[in-house]
């Protein structure tokens, strides 16, 4: 499933990029089928590591394993907001999509075992995010929770209203997963070996995929 996430994030950045280069001009902030693009490849990631801490919690993962996890996830997270500050001072990623994994992961360690509390929790916080906003949440202080009236000027924006709530969700997913022995994935266990890498390999590839891509096309596109 993650192996499916990466190829889709990869096409999309892909497409991004050719606008950065100023070989295609789409429109990522507007137009509805990339809004809609980037939603179901951000959900998608966001769920499936809902469902890792369901399998972690069930393999028993100790502490002091999982607060590693989160410190690579976390330290990443720095990488991506230095990375992009060079690149994009005026709008790099202060609270992207790792930031917003790191920080979900400590808050639904609580819930991995409690899958109804986790479905409601996820809903509460997923239609509060959507529905609730604020002018006192503008600002990069607060902003990281949500809230905000308008999207700020960053490259990635992952508050976590609403989106610690699909995280939420794919605990609640991840119990009926394991409880019908993952038969509504079956089919995907004859996926390809080079699909089944990038999932098990995802931080690296989300690390690495974008400087080689910019790379490439800044020697195409070298006149």
């Amino acid at each position: 499933m993650r192996g499916i996430a990466i190829v889709a994030m990869i096409g999309y950045h892909f497409c991004f990029d050719l606008r950065y280069f100023g070989i295609t001009r789409s429109d990522f902030e507007h137009d509805l089928r990339w809004l809609t693009a980037r939603t179901l490849i951000l959900s998608s990631f966001l769920l499936v590591a809902g469902i890792s801490v369901v399998l972690a919690q069930r393999g028993h993962a100790s502490a002091t394993r999982w607060l590693r996890h989160v410190g690579v996830i976390a330290g990443a997270a720095l990488l991506v907001s230095a990375a992009s500050w060079l690149m994009f001072p005026q709008s790099f990623i202060w609270f992207g999509v790792l930031h917003a994994i790191a920080v979900t992961l400590l808050l639904a360690r609580p819930l991995a075992a409690r899958p109804a509390a986790a479905a409601i929790v996820g809903a509460l916080v997923i239609v509060t995010g959507l529905a609730y906003t604020n002018t006192a949440f503008d600002n990069r202080l607060l902003g990281w929770l949500g809230f905000m009236t308008h999207k700020p000027v960053t490259e990635d924006y992952v508050p976590l209203f609403p989106w610690a709530g699909v995280l939420f969700l794919g605990l609640s997913l991840g119990h009926v997963l394991v409880r019908t022995r993952f038969a509504a994935l079956r089919p995907l266990a004859s996926a390809p070996v080079a699909l089944r890498w990038l999932g098990r390999h995802s931080l690296i590839v989300y690390l690495a995929h974008q400087p080689i891509m910019i790379g490439l096309l800044w020697l195409a596109t070298r006149h």
